[in-house]
């Protein structure tokens, strides 16, 4: 395994992580986002609200779209043992 490969394969790596935790991480910052100009708009500065409110958009994420996120996570495993017995 030369350089090249090595370096193609970090670099997919790398895409592979921003693809599977992109969307966790945006959505949850959307949400982070929402609750601090509703507490600010409010004047309710409950610490719970932001925290229950971002694992339940995680949780929901996950359970949508974990399928693909594991058959993806899955192609990547399969091509790495690849790249290993050849």
């Amino acid at each position: 395994m030369d350089a090249a490969a090595v370096s193609d394969l970090m670099r997919d790596a790398v895409g592979l992580v921003i693809k599977l935790g992109g969307p966790m991480l945006v959505l949850s910052m959307l949400v982070g986002v929402v609750v601090a100009i509703f507490q600010a708009v409010t004047q309710i500065h409950e610490q719970t609200i932001g925290f229950i409110l971002k694992v339940s958009v995680i949780v929901t994420v996950l359970l949508l779209g974990g399928g693909w996120m594991l058959e993806s996570l899955q192609e990547y495993t399969r091509e790495i043992f690849a790249l290993i017995g050849s």
